[in-house]
């Protein structure tokens, strides 16, 4: 595999092209987005610069690997001749679906799908193309140049040969792959969502505060960041929209999310991507500050 498309310029999409284009890989990173697809650039070059900065790589290498990348706002052109697509858009089943069927339709019959979502249905997902043996899940993990994990899920029809060939991919990237089956919420989110769910009802019911439940888990559990201070960082809606896959999938009331986090969605307090969450990032972008909702 040499060609590489993603779709998605966001976050996780640009952070996949970054380390593709870095590992020597041609890649074409689409977005419907003109914009987006420059705010993705300009983040990979930040990273880049960082990483030149910290001598990690050279300023040659930082060129090379921003010379790997071409945009495309239209999938059909920028999927043309693709060994392999990494869908990073997102978190919405409608979404992928439409992705998905457009996909099989413009790309080559021997072209593998791949999606970074982080719960929804391989399988589900695969049903909408006449290729589900080669659709699978690369879920890697935020901020994807620097974490080495990514999930590898297989579907119900994803065959042997196409698992094989992504988890040999993911370590050509520097990355650990970790074959799991398809289930709602794989098995990061399956064990991560319900305790960041604990920690909002913790808060919800009254036990503690924020920087309370925060440094017990720190410091207790020798977690690098707090619960709370961690679903800022995902962002509340994805970890909404998470749980809400899980308790779909499952019907067990143990996913089901709390009230507090399903009011902060609505109100559009995201956490970093949106100033403020269960702390405020409108000085910094470091959970120093708690929000005023919960200071009361």
């Amino acid at each position: 595999m040499k060609n590489i498309a993603v779709i998605g310029a966001g976050t996780m999409g640009n952070g996949i092209a970054h380390v593709f284009a870095q590992s020597g890989f041609s890649v074409r990173l689409i977005d419907i987005s003109e914009k987006a697809l420059d705010k993705g650039m300009n983040t990979i070059a930040a990273n880049l610069d960082r990483m030149v900065g910290k001598g990690t790589i050279t300023e040659e290498d930082k060129h090379k690997t921003i010379s790997n990348i071409i945009t495309y706002t239209d999938i059909k052109d920028g999927v043309v001749n693709a060994d392999l697509v990494v869908e990073a858009a997102t978190e919405n089943v409608d979404l992928k679906l439409k992705i998905f069927k457009d996909l099989n339709a413009f790309c080559d019959e021997k072209t593998i799908l791949a999606t970074n979502t982080s719960s929804i249905s391989i399988t589900q997902i695969a049903a909408v193309t006449t290729r589900q043996d080669k659709v699978i899940g690369m879920h890697f993990m935020n901020p994807v140049p620097i974490m080495k994990l990514v999930e590898i899920i297989r579907g119900y029809n994803t065959s042997d040969e196409v698992t094989k060939a992504i988890m040999e991919l993911s370590e050509k990237l520097g990355k650990v792959p970790v074959e799991v089956n398809d289930y709602p919420g794989f098995v990061a989110n399956r064990i991560l969502m319900p305790m960041i769910n604990e920690a909002i009802e913790t808060l919800y019911n009254g036990v503690a505060g924020v920087y309370e439940i925060d440094t017990v888990m720190k410091l207790g559990m020798a977690h690098p960041m707090g619960p709370l201070q961690l679903a800022d960082f995902i962002g509340l809606d994805v970890c909404l929209s998470i749980l809400n896959v899980m308790y779909d999938g499952f019907k067990n009331p143990k996913y089901a999310p709390c009230p507090l986090l399903v009011n902060m969605v609505m109100a559009g307090k995201l956490g970093v991507k949106s100033g403020e969450g269960f702390y405020d990032y409108s000085e910094s972008k470091k959970a120093e500050k708690i929000s005023a909702m919960f200071t009361k």
